[in-house]
């Protein structure tokens, strides 16, 4: 095999001008393989033979590349096809799709998985990627492509800000706890470390001797930031901890840094919330967006919109399950027989609110409650896949969901089972 095989040149020595004669029919498809800078594509016919291999550097020469490919496609029919990789490419394909050029979609994991099925090497490259991509999409093997909507990206920016407000403020209770472990490790056995009232507490005494040296003070902060939630005896255990702590004694620049984590925290936590309002607002907009909040809640229903779009898309519920990740993939060869396992290739951020809404059915609704605790009681039961499981049912209902059908939790279950 010829080494010279995936060999690609600058885009500004490709012969443009006779690059119609050389294709074979009147389809060719433009692979490209997507990275920060440096970008490859392919030119191939629809007789899968490769007419031209060329790279550039993105962004300062992707205008021009357009510019060929649109004049390209005045005289043959040009079918653009990518991976989603991050967001590297989303400039290219919006320029594409204002470029009138067909835009098609090739999953990650098939160019991956065909890197020695063409070839029989089981390398993989830049160019060689390029090359997958359009033999895959010449097989049948990729998607259409299409622009999201306004709202759809709304609700996506949305989303990423909730995202980021999140892993902050869970960044941030870590760090809190490494720190109470330290100055004042019996807080963290009396009041759970996402409280509001220990945030606020430690946000204005920073450790526990300051909360000793005025005890009075730091009872009604709680009781004024607790108010009903937060029980008399908590916060009198809590003071009587602050005053027999085995804890190492801060100085003053340690009783700094307590406060300013838990400042940060408290801010994080105020900014998630107005995240999580201005997406409620969004999802008040749309009937089909209430009725799945109805089930999951507002907040997960418009993740769920905004990283998977409507599940009126899908032609039926498995294919909703699948495209969340939740369908299921075993290992088994011969007398080893492998455990099923969620395959998790859709968006994670649907999986972890979905899973969310799973543990609030089981806490709230009776129904669920006692299927969950019938499975569990079983021999060698693990409770996180009985989630999984329910995780599963509830994805495919939510696609019934958004047809108008009522949400029935009966339904999920076998009718068999004593729930």
């Amino acid at each position: 095999m010829s080494k010279r095989r995936y060999n690609s040149k600058e885009f500004k020595n490709v012969a443009w001008e006779t690059l119609p004669e050389r294709i074979q029919g009147s389809r060719v498809v433009f692979a490209v393989d997507v990275a920060k800078e440096d970008f490859v594509a392919m030119l191939m016919d629809e007789h899968l033979q490769t007419v031209e291999r060329f790279k550039w550097r993105h962004p300062q020469d992707t205008a021009q590349v357009i510019g060929r490919i649109q004049v390209l496609g005045q005289q043959r029919s040009v079918e653009a096809v990518m991976e989603p990789t991050g967001t590297y490419g989303d400039a290219l394909a919006w320029w594409l799709r204002q470029a009138g050029i067909a835009l098609f979609r090739a999953a990650p994991k098939r160019v991956h998985d065909a890197a020695e099925v063409y070839d029989g090497v089981p390398s993989l490259h830049d160019a060689k990627a390029a090359y997958l991509i359009g033999r895959l999409h010449l097989d049948g093997g990729t998607q259409p492509w299409l622009a999201p909507s306004d709202r759809r990206r709304t609700l996506q920016a949305l989303t990423t800000r909730l995202e980021l407000c999140k892993a902050r403020y869970q960044a941030g209770l870590n760090r809190l706890e490494a720190q109470l472990s330290r100055y004042w490790p019996e807080s963290l056995q009396i009041l759970a470390l996402n409280t509001v009232s220990l945030h606020e507490l430690i946000a204005h005494y920073g450790d526990p001797g300051a909360v000793r040296d005025d005890r009075a003070g730091a009872q009604a902060l709680l009781q004024h930031i607790g108010r009903a939630l937060l029980k008399e005896e908590k916060i009198t255990a809590l003071l009587n901890s602050a005053e027999h702590t085995i804890g190492v004694p801060c100085l003053e620049p340690e009783r700094a840094l307590l406060q300013w984590l838990a400042g940060d925290i408290r801010q994080t936590y105020q900014q998630l919330r107005a995240a999580e309002r201005d997406i409620a607002a969004q999802v008040a907009c749309t009937a089909e967006v209430e009725a799945i909040g109805a089930v999951v809640g507002k907040t997960t229903a418009a993740v769920l919109s905004a990283t998977m779009d409507s599940p009126q898309h899908y032609p039926n519920s498995e294919r909703y399950l699948k495209a969340m990740g939740l369908n299921l993939k075993e290992h088994s060869s011969g007398k080893h027989k492998g455990q099923l396992k969620i395959t998790k290739r859709g968006p994670a951020v649907a999986r972890f609110y979905l899973y969310f809404a799973a543990l609030r059915l089981i806490a709230h609704n009776p129904v669920v409650a006692d299927w969950y605790q019938h499975k569990t009681r079983r021999p060698g039961a693990i409770k996180n896949k009985t989630v999984i499981e329910l995780m599963r049912k509830l994805a495919k209902a939510l696609w019934y969901v958004a047809r108008g059908e009522r949400f029935v939790p009966e339904q999920l279950f076998n009718q068999h089972l004593p729930v």
